[in-house]
């Protein structure tokens, strides 16, 4: 995605930062050891990688203006998420990526997966956060880069054909854009990631690994 992308669509929005902020200490923290070697693939503005709390952590983004935002700390690759090239097989332990897959084609979705499985540790996982199509048909195509459409199920689906095994499904984690009518308050992020029903839930949150014999064999 070119500049004019995070000009108009995508432009920094301080909400964000909150967001994280409190996904981090209420879901990731929990989810990701201090030893870790955390990547964030299409990792934008920074939000999710900065407020990690990590040995390692990775930004890659093929937007070139993704480097000036991420915090002390943050190694920066610039390129596209079908080129890991630049990471070491085996040294990942979480791969996270949020609102990526639905803007890229099913081909080359298939081709980071495969890339993946290589730089991934024996016991690393794969996060997805993205809009679930199920309960955002409506809204899906507002954003213009969006072409691949996924719900909780097919994104399932298609992360065990491509050779992994799906270890968490959250239909509704969150409501879809923090431009929605809900406040953005950590400790309403909080309670609302507890609730058993999420009203406005529209993105969801699937995390994978390598299935058994898979592993290394991108």
């Amino acid at each position: 995605m070119n500049a004019g992308y995070h000009e108009s669509r995508l432009s920094h929005d301080p909400r964000r930062d909150v967001l994280w902020q409190s996904l981090w200490r209420s879901y990731f923290s929990k989810r990701i050891a201090p030893n870790d070697c955390v990547l964030d693939l299409g990792c934008g503005y920074g939000e999710f990688i900065n407020n990690v709390t990590a040995r390692r952590r990775i930004g890659l983004d093929q937007w070139d203006g993704s480097a000036a935002h991420l915090g002390p700390g943050v190694e920066a690759i610039v390129s596209s998420v079908t080129a890991l090239d630049g990471i070491a097989d085996g040294s990942v332990n979480y791969a996270f990526a949020s609102n990526l897959f639905e803007h890229i084609a099913q081909a080359d979705f298939a081709t980071v997966l495969a890339s993946l499985r290589r730089k991934l540790t024996p016991t690393g996982t794969l996060t997805i956060l993205q809009p679930n199509y199920r309960f955002a048909y409506r809204e899906y195509f507002d954003d213009y880069t969006h072409i691949a459409v996924y719900s909780h199920v097919s994104l399932a689906d298609f992360l065990v054909a491509n050779g992994y095994e799906v270890i968490e499904v959250r239909p509704r984690f969150l409501p879809l854009t923090v431009k929605s009518k809900l406040p953005v308050w950590p400790i309403l992020i909080a309670l609302y990631l507890k609730l058993p029903f999420k009203p406005m839930g529209k993105q969801m949150l699937i995390r994978a690994r390598p299935s058994a014999g898979s592993a290394g064999n991108g």
